[in-house]
């Protein structure tokens, strides 16, 4: 699924995080590690947000390659969203799902099932960090991606949203084969994310722990 070639990142000549040839399955998996241990940094990279040296790909479509192609097939939820203030939820999400070929009412049903109908037009400088997240999550899953990222998708959103978002994932995986990489500081329930797998950062390697 996943294939990271020669795979380096560093920071004012610091290495990061270094991944020289591993392949990873289909499957939803939980990224751990400590503060600073690059948690974050492997996503953007994964996303084409960060620059690195070495190659990802997904399947046969390379990043650096075919950096259109591969960015329609993977979509990334921040751990700290930023939009520009002056837009409203609703014209987010029309950005987005026009960038990502969403399917017709994709988006509606979304917002529905987050709650989010009461406050999508307003905007985005009005947003708690809760409806952000929401919202964030709401623009990860349109689309037809292969590999859905999310950054600490924990944090700030309430019991039901974290309900909904349990559903969605084990869903999307089920019927539609999508892969998820999760990167979190509180612990998953590993009962409602059937098939959980683990992955470790530790000492600028990762290491798989299924």
């Amino acid at each position: 699924m996943l294939h990271f070639n020669q795979f380096e990142k560093s920071y004012f000549d610091h290495l990061v995080l270094k991944i020289d040839n591993i392949k990873l399955p289909e499957g939803i998996f939980w990224i751990k590690g400590s503060n600073g241990s690059g948690k974050s940094t492997l996503l953007k990279a994964i996303a084409g947000i960060l620059s690195f040296q070495g190659d990802i790909a997904l399947g046969t479509v390379y990043l650096k390659n075919h950096a259109v192609a591969y960015r329609k097939l993977v979509n990334f939820a921040a751990a700290e969203p930023l939009f520009p203030e002056f837009l409203s939820g609703a014209e987010m999400i029309t950005l987005f799902a026009k960038a990502k070929g969403a399917g017709a009412g994709q988006a509606e049903i979304l917002v529905a099932e987050m709650g989010m109908q009461g406050y999508l037009n307003n905007p985005l400088g009005s947003y708690s960090s809760g409806m952000l997240k929401k919202l964030s999550l709401v623009l990860a899953f349109l689309g037809k991606p292969k590999l859905i990222l999310l950054d600490e998708p924990l944090n700030t959103i309430d019991a039901e949203a974290l309900e909904v978002l349990y559903n969605w994932i084990n869903k999307k995986h089920k019927e539609e084969r999508i892969s998820f990489l999760l990167s979190s500081h509180q612990p998953f329930d590993k009962v409602k994310l059937t098939g959980l797998k683990q992955i470790n950062i530790d000492d600028k390697k990762i290491t798989l722990n299924f």
